[in-house]
């Protein structure tokens, strides 16, 4: 099952953010097999300000393990996160469902 996982980074964290990028990317590298897509969500000025990842997880709690052992989430640069289910209706220019 999919889920969506919208994360918002805290005020003032871009530090944090770039500190713990190697390691968040590792992590997201050892779960590639789960990610249907996965990146930066950015504010006006072009800079990251929180993430959005779309990941295949058995259940609600499974995708919520996920998201808490990410490594940005483990350092609180989240300031929220938001988990829910998701279904792809358009995937590549393609309408899938």
């Amino acid at each position: 099952m999919l889920f969506a996982i919208v994360c918002t980074d805290r005020p003032a964290s871009l530090d944090l953010r770039q500190a713990t990028r190697p390691i968040h990317l590792d992590y997201l590298k050892s779960h590639a097999h789960r990610l249907v897509q996965a990146g930066p969500v950015l504010d006006a000025a072009g800079q990251p300000c929180g993430s959005l990842l779309i990941i295949d997880a058995t259940d609600r709690d499974d995708a919520e393990a996920f998201a808490s052992n990410d490594p940005y989430a483990k350092a609180g640069l989240f300031e929220s996160t938001v988990i829910r289910p998701y279904r792809m209706v358009f995937r590549d220019g393609q309408m899938i469902a």
